[in-house]
């Protein structure tokens, strides 16, 4: 019997493997939140799967997402991102993501981690929606409105509400697999 899914990840495989394996999946690895956070800034404007498929490549160009290489990334290193045909060449996008490395760093020093600081925005638990349709699922709501907030007040850029609710979704802070897929329950089992 085949597998139901949430439609949006259609037939690819690189988008099916990504939905079935760590979409909604609580993440708690320093360098998986940075990694989202970059490419979910990456995705502004553009469809994740776009993202998807240069993943790769991003973590290739920006040190497999290593915050502590990322911050101190000079000119010389944004010339050489904005010349590489792999990843999204956005001045802008690039330039947030090397001003995100610094706030990252900062946000650890003062939370002891990334991860606690942005699980304390749940209590530490992923919230468990209840979403039938694809159309019921939102693009925000007022906790990434309070979560985007406070990370623009520290200074992040490409962060906004649309932004961190894409974030959420994918580092397993909410789940939003439709309850008829058969992610819905694993992924409700996640220890988070």
């Amino acid at each position: 019997m085949e597998k139901v899914r949430c439609p949006w990840c259609g037939s690819d495989p690189l988008y099916v493997k990504y939905h079935d394996e760590e979409w909604g999946v609580p993440v708690h690895d320093e360098r998986q939140h940075f990694e989202f956070l970059i490419l979910e800034a990456m995705q502004a404007g553009l469809s994740w799967f776009t993202v998807l498929k240069k993943r790769e490549n991003f973590r290739l160009a920006f040190d497999n997402f290593n915050p502590e290489k990322v911050a101190f990334y000079d000119e010389q290193k944004v010339q050489q991102l904005l010349g590489n045909p792999g990843i999204i060449r956005n001045q802008l996008k690039i330039r947030a993501s090397i001003n995100n490395a610094a706030r990252f760093l900062k946000v650890q020093k003062e939370f002891g981690s990334f991860d606690t600081y942005i699980w304390l925005f749940t209590g530490g638990k992923p919230i468990l929606n209840k979403w039938e349709e694809l159309s019921q699922v939102p693009a925000k709501t007022p906790l990434s409105n309070q979560i985007s907030k406070d990370l623009i007040k520290r200074g992040f850029k490409f962060v906004g509400s649309t932004i961190i609710y894409a974030h959420m979704q994918a580092i397993g802070m909410v789940n939003d697999h439709l309850v008829g897929c058969f992610r819905y329950g694993e992924v409700g089992l996640s220890k988070p």
